[in-house]
C-alpha cells in the first residue's frame, strides 16, 4: 500500500556515512562509543542516582561491553545513535547522549542522556543535548525531537528547558522504574523552533 506522503528522511540517511564526532564548542566532544569505554560506563552505573532514573543496572564490564557493541550497531541499523560525551581535552567520560526510537519516515527521534556523578551540575547534559539537536535538525533534517523524563526528575526538566525543549504534557504512568510506575513529562522541539 503506497503512502500519501514522501518519507521525511530516506533510508541510508544515517548509515550512509560514518557516525560523526560532534563538538559543543565549549569543551565537550560527542564521539562514537569505543570498546575501551566499558570500564568508565560500568563505573558510572555504580552511582545510586543512575538506578533511580534508569531501568538498567551494570553488573560487569563485560555486560557493558555488550551494551557498547549494541550502541555501535544502532547507527548501521538506523534505529538509534549513541554518543559518548567526553572532555574534549582529556577524553574523560562525562556522560552519554542519544537519539532513540529513530523513525526516518516521520523524521522523529527521542533524545536521551545521562551524566556521570562527577559531571553533574556542570551543564554537560544541556550542552550535549543542544549540540546533538543542532546536528539532528541542521545536518540531518529531522522534523521533530522528543525528550521524556520522570516528572519527579527535576534536574532533567531543567536540562530540557535549557536545551529549548518545550513541555508538551504529561504521559501518565508511562515508564516502569524499580520503584514503580512513573508519570513522564513529554518535551519536544520541531524544525524551526
Amino acid at each position: 500500500m503506497p503512502y500519501t506522503a514522501d518519507p521525511v528522511l530516506p533510508a541510508g540517511t544515517l548509515s550512509g556515512a560514518p557516525q560523526p564526532v560532534l563538538r559543543t564548542g565549549d569543551g565537550l566532544l560527542l564521539r562514537p562509543w569505543r570498546a575501551t569505554d566499558a570500564p568508565a560506563v560500568h563505573a558510572a552505573f555504580q552511582d545510586p542516582a543512575m538506578h533511580q532514573w534508569h531501568i538498567r543496572a551494570a553488573d560487569s564490564e563485560e555486560e557493558v561491553a555488550g551494551w557498547i557493541e549494541e550502541w555501535r550497531t544502532c547507527w548501521q541499523e538506523e534505529r538509534g545513535a549513541q554518543w559518548a560525551v567526553v572532555d574534549a581535552h582529556t577524553d574523560g567520560l562525562l556522560g552519554r547522549v542519544a537519539l532513540r526510537g529513530v523513525q526516518l519516515d516521520e523524521g522523529v527521534a527521542e533524545i536521551a542522556y545521562w551524566t556521570t556523578a562527577a559531571a553533574r551540575g556542570r551543564g554537560v547534559a544541556p550542552r550535549a543535548t543542544t549540540a546533538l539537536t543542532r546536528w539532528a535538525f541542521g545536518e540531518v533534517g529531522f522534523h521533530r525531537l522528543e525528550l521524556m523524563h520522570a516528572t519527579a526528575n527535576e534536574a532533567s526538566c531543567r536540562v530540557a528547558g535549557k536545551a529549548g525543549f518545550a513541555l508538551e504534557g504529561t504521559k501518565r504512568s508511562a515508564a516502569l522504574h524499580q520503584d514503580g510506575w512513573h508519570d513522564m513529562h513529554l518535551h519536544a522541539r520541531v524544525q524551526g523552533d
